[in-house]
């Protein structure tokens, strides 16, 4: 005989078969993060500094139109400015290089955020060389890949990386001295969130898809990070009861839904807390590119 357990919201909550894990809501830190940038930049703009974030795409995938999308409602509610460079799908190696070279050396951009991965038949190291390391609010550039490793907050960390470290502050999750472990590798998230992480004094261990027991490792953690790009591979077996879970996964179900690399519904049963998919924690990465871009902007002023 097979039970079915139907999962319900209440409050900050997702109860499911009697147990609650309290959902961490990417909304509930934007919303804060939103007033203190509101006040930044009017700091910014009462100098004559006019902040800007300018958006480099290539053609017109959905997903990077969902997310401009975004980023222009966000910043427009804070009074930063933000633009987009759309440039077509067949655009040359060439051209391409030549129009991110004009944004890149327009003064009055603070900001760039280049849509990747770019069309096959464009290469992308080209630009990664050439752009403006202050200018490199996502963390492309070697440089500020190199900050981020040597603990160095002048530079820029990829804004999903940081958006997990402002959501678990924004909850007052402890991190000194806590067992966190993430899974995945990539250069956007694990590596650089593992280095984010040690500078909060966390113990952090990564594991990916090819480490052995990985159940066994996760399970270990108070804090799991789920990075690893395969939809709701994180099962309960994964979760040590009363962890923290951070999904930082965005994939489509067989069934065409967004979901995440954690099983929810199995996974809530464990946790204490959990983030949604979506909800989680792409709704803060919007907050912290909005705030990189201040951070940019400020320190172009500084140097007048």
């Amino acid at each position: 005989m097979i039970q079915s357990h139907i999962g319900v919201f209440i409050g900050n909550g997702y109860h499911r078969g009697g147990l609650m894990a309290e959902l961490l809501k990417g909304s509930e830190a934007a919303n804060a993060l939103k007033h203190e940038l509101g006040y930044r930049n009017s700091e910014l703009t009462a100098k004559g500094v006019t902040p800007c974030l300018a958006i480099v795409r290539v053609g017109e995938r959905p997903d990077d139109l969902a997310y401009e999308k975004g980023v222009l409602k966000y910043f427009n509610a804070l009074g930063i400015g933000a633009k987009v460079k759309a440039l077509p799908e067949n655009i040359s190696q060439d051209m391409f290089e030549r129009e991110f070279a004009s944004v890149n050396e327009d003064e009055s951009v603070h900001g760039i955020l280049l849509f990747r991965p770019l069309p096959k038949t464009l290469d992308e190291e080209p630009v990664i060389k050439l752009i403006d390391s202050d200018k490199d609010v996502d963390c492309m550039s070697p440089k500020n890949f190199a900050k981020v490793f040597i603990g160095d907050d002048t530079g820029f960390a990829p804004c999903t990386a940081d958006a997990v470290v402002e959501l678990l502050k924004r909850y007052k999750i402890p991190l000194k001295g806590s067992e966190v472990v993430l899974a995945g590798r990539s250069l956007v998230v694990g590596k650089p969130l593992s280095m984010l992480l040690l500078g909060e004094d966390a113990t952090v261990t990564i594991c990916h898809s090819k480490t052995e027991n990985l159940a066994e490792v996760c399970s270990r953690a108070d804090i799991l990070i789920a990075a690893i790009g395969v939809p709701k591979m994180v099962k309960k077996e994964f979760i040590k009861p009363g962890a923290v879970v951070i999904d930082v996964g965005i994939n489509v179900d067989e069934e065409g839904n967004m979901c995440g690399d954690v099983d929810f519904d199995e996974v809530s049963e464990a946790a204490s807390k959990i983030t949604p998919v979506p909800g989680g924690v792409g709704t803060v990465t919007i907050s912290v590119l909005a705030m990189h871009t201040l951070k940019a902007a400020e320190k172009a002023a500084a140097r007048k």
